[in-house]
Protein backbone atom coordinates (compact mmCIF):
# COMPACT_ATOMS: atom_id res chain seq x y z
CA UNK A 1 0.00 0.00 0.00
CA UNK A 2 1.32 3.45 -0.93
CA UNK A 3 1.97 5.95 1.82
CA UNK A 4 -0.27 9.00 1.94
CA UNK A 5 0.96 12.16 0.31
CA UNK A 6 1.79 14.44 3.20
CA UNK A 7 3.87 17.50 3.97
CA UNK A 8 6.87 15.40 5.04
CA UNK A 9 6.89 13.44 1.77
CA UNK A 10 6.45 16.54 -0.40
CA UNK A 11 9.12 18.45 1.53
CA UNK A 12 11.57 15.60 1.16
CA UNK A 13 10.70 15.37 -2.54
CA UNK A 14 11.42 19.06 -3.01
CA UNK A 15 14.72 18.73 -1.19
CA UNK A 16 15.71 15.73 -3.30
CA UNK A 17 14.86 17.62 -6.50
CA UNK A 18 17.00 20.53 -5.29
CA UNK A 19 19.90 18.23 -4.40
CA UNK A 20 19.65 16.39 -7.72
CA UNK A 21 19.66 19.73 -9.55
CA UNK A 22 22.78 20.90 -7.71
CA UNK A 23 24.53 17.59 -8.43
CA UNK A 24 23.58 17.85 -12.11
CA UNK A 25 25.83 20.91 -12.39
CA UNK A 26 28.87 18.93 -11.19
CA UNK A 27 29.80 17.28 -14.46
CA UNK A 28 32.47 14.62 -14.78
CA UNK A 29 31.99 14.45 -18.54
CA UNK A 30 29.62 16.11 -21.00
CA UNK A 31 28.83 14.49 -24.35
CA UNK A 32 29.10 16.81 -27.34
CA UNK A 33 25.42 16.55 -28.33
CA UNK A 34 23.79 16.22 -24.92
CA UNK A 35 23.90 13.92 -21.94
CA UNK A 36 26.53 14.01 -19.24
CA UNK A 37 28.09 12.01 -16.44
CA UNK A 38 27.46 13.89 -13.22
CA UNK A 39 28.36 13.54 -9.57
CA UNK A 40 25.41 11.23 -8.99
CA UNK A 41 22.55 13.55 -9.87
CA UNK A 42 20.05 10.68 -10.12
CA UNK A 43 20.79 9.37 -6.62
CA UNK A 44 18.47 11.73 -4.70
CA UNK A 45 15.53 10.88 -6.97
CA UNK A 46 16.27 7.15 -6.71
CA UNK A 47 16.59 7.31 -2.91
CA UNK A 48 13.30 9.19 -2.68
CA UNK A 49 11.60 6.52 -4.78
CA UNK A 50 13.06 3.71 -2.67
CA UNK A 51 11.93 5.46 0.52
CA UNK A 52 8.41 6.50 -0.54
CA UNK A 53 7.39 4.05 -3.26
CA UNK A 54 6.68 3.77 -6.94
CA UNK A 55 4.00 6.45 -7.52
CA UNK A 56 5.70 9.20 -5.46
CA UNK A 57 9.02 8.28 -7.13
CA UNK A 58 7.53 8.59 -10.61
CA UNK A 59 5.94 11.94 -9.71
CA UNK A 60 9.09 13.46 -8.18
CA UNK A 61 11.22 12.12 -11.04
CA UNK A 62 8.89 13.69 -13.60
CA UNK A 63 8.94 16.99 -11.74
CA UNK A 64 12.74 16.87 -11.72
CA UNK A 65 12.70 16.19 -15.48
CA UNK A 66 10.53 19.25 -16.13
CA UNK A 67 12.89 21.36 -14.00
CA UNK A 68 15.85 20.05 -16.01
CA UNK A 69 14.10 21.22 -19.17
CA UNK A 70 13.40 24.64 -17.68
CA UNK A 71 17.04 25.06 -16.65
CA UNK A 72 18.61 23.75 -19.87
CA UNK A 73 15.93 23.41 -22.54
CA UNK A 74 16.47 21.39 -25.68
CA UNK A 75 13.24 21.26 -27.62
CA UNK A 76 12.79 19.57 -30.98
CA UNK A 77 9.23 18.24 -30.88
CA UNK A 78 6.53 17.89 -28.16
CA UNK A 79 6.91 14.09 -28.10
CA UNK A 80 10.72 14.44 -27.84
CA UNK A 81 10.18 16.77 -24.86
CA UNK A 82 7.98 14.16 -23.16
CA UNK A 83 10.40 11.29 -23.87
CA UNK A 84 13.55 13.17 -22.82
CA UNK A 85 12.29 15.05 -19.78
CA UNK A 86 9.21 14.10 -17.73
CA UNK A 87 9.07 10.48 -18.92
CA UNK A 88 12.81 9.71 -18.86
CA UNK A 89 13.43 11.24 -15.45
CA UNK A 90 10.08 10.02 -14.17
CA UNK A 91 11.10 6.46 -14.95
CA UNK A 92 13.88 6.81 -12.37
CA UNK A 93 10.96 6.40 -9.99
CA UNK A 94 10.77 2.73 -11.02
CA UNK A 95 13.43 2.29 -8.33
CA UNK A 96 10.45 2.65 -6.01
CA UNK A 97 9.79 -1.06 -6.42
CA UNK A 98 12.44 -1.45 -3.69
CA UNK A 99 9.97 0.21 -1.29
CA UNK A 100 8.13 -3.12 -1.19
CA UNK A 101 11.22 -5.11 -0.12
CA UNK A 102 10.76 -6.13 3.50
CA UNK A 103 14.37 -6.44 4.75
CA UNK A 104 16.53 -4.00 2.83
CA UNK A 105 19.54 -4.58 5.12
CA UNK A 106 20.02 -8.26 4.31
CA UNK A 107 22.28 -9.35 1.45
CA UNK A 108 19.24 -10.24 -0.64
CA UNK A 109 17.73 -6.85 0.23
CA UNK A 110 20.90 -5.09 -0.94
CA UNK A 111 20.77 -6.99 -4.24
CA UNK A 112 17.11 -6.06 -4.69
CA UNK A 113 17.88 -2.39 -4.02
CA UNK A 114 20.64 -2.44 -6.65
CA UNK A 115 18.28 -4.20 -9.04
CA UNK A 116 15.73 -1.43 -8.40
CA UNK A 117 18.41 1.22 -9.13
CA UNK A 118 19.26 -0.62 -12.36
CA UNK A 119 15.59 -0.77 -13.38
CA UNK A 120 15.12 2.95 -12.75
CA UNK A 121 18.16 3.94 -14.80
CA UNK A 122 17.25 1.40 -17.50
CA UNK A 123 13.79 2.98 -17.72
CA UNK A 124 15.41 6.37 -18.26
CA UNK A 125 17.71 4.91 -20.91
CA UNK A 126 14.85 3.27 -22.81
CA UNK A 127 13.00 6.59 -22.97
CA UNK A 128 16.10 8.42 -24.25
CA UNK A 129 16.81 5.65 -26.79
CA UNK A 130 13.27 5.91 -28.18
CA UNK A 131 13.67 9.66 -28.47
CA UNK A 132 17.02 9.17 -30.22
CA UNK A 133 15.63 6.67 -32.72
CA UNK A 134 12.56 8.75 -33.56
CA UNK A 135 13.96 12.27 -33.53
CA UNK A 136 17.74 12.08 -33.90
CA UNK A 137 18.27 9.17 -36.32
CA UNK A 138 19.94 11.48 -38.86
CA UNK A 139 22.99 11.65 -36.57
CA UNK A 140 23.48 7.89 -36.92
CA UNK A 141 24.75 8.25 -40.49
CA UNK A 142 25.11 4.77 -42.01
CA UNK A 143 24.74 3.09 -38.62
CA UNK A 144 21.49 1.50 -37.48
CA UNK A 145 19.63 4.23 -35.51
CA UNK A 146 18.79 1.79 -32.69
CA UNK A 147 22.43 0.80 -32.23
CA UNK A 148 23.55 4.42 -32.46
CA UNK A 149 20.99 5.60 -29.90
CA UNK A 150 21.76 2.74 -27.48
CA UNK A 151 25.51 3.40 -27.73
CA UNK A 152 25.10 7.14 -27.37
CA UNK A 153 22.87 6.95 -24.30
CA UNK A 154 24.84 4.10 -22.70
CA UNK A 155 27.99 6.21 -23.03
CA UNK A 156 26.82 8.46 -20.19
CA UNK A 157 24.13 6.40 -18.44
CA UNK A 158 26.30 3.34 -17.72
CA UNK A 159 28.86 5.47 -15.83
CA UNK A 160 25.94 7.15 -14.03
CA UNK A 161 24.66 3.69 -13.06
CA UNK A 162 28.09 2.71 -11.70
CA UNK A 163 28.42 5.97 -9.75
CA UNK A 164 24.90 5.58 -8.36
CA UNK A 165 25.51 1.99 -7.22
CA UNK A 166 28.82 2.85 -5.56
CA UNK A 167 27.41 5.85 -3.69
CA UNK A 168 24.28 4.00 -2.62
CA UNK A 169 26.42 1.07 -1.41
CA UNK A 170 28.46 3.48 0.73
CA UNK A 171 25.56 5.43 2.23
CA UNK A 172 22.86 2.74 2.41
CA UNK A 173 23.46 1.33 5.89
CA UNK A 174 24.03 4.69 7.69
CA UNK A 175 21.06 6.18 5.83
CA UNK A 176 18.75 3.36 6.91
CA UNK A 177 19.89 3.73 10.53
CA UNK A 178 19.23 7.48 10.44
CA UNK A 179 15.76 6.98 8.96
CA UNK A 180 14.81 4.30 11.51
CA UNK A 181 16.10 6.43 14.42
CA UNK A 182 13.47 9.11 13.73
Amino acid sequence: MEKRWDVKMLTEGGMMIALATILSYIKVYEAPMGGSVTAGSMIPIILFAIRWGLIPGLAIGSTYGILQFILKPYFYHPIQFILDYPLAFGLLGLAGIAYYIKDKNSFKGYLNVFLAVFIGILGRMISHVLSGVVFFAEYAGDKNPWIYSIEYNAYYLVPELIISCIVIAIIWKPLNKAIKAK
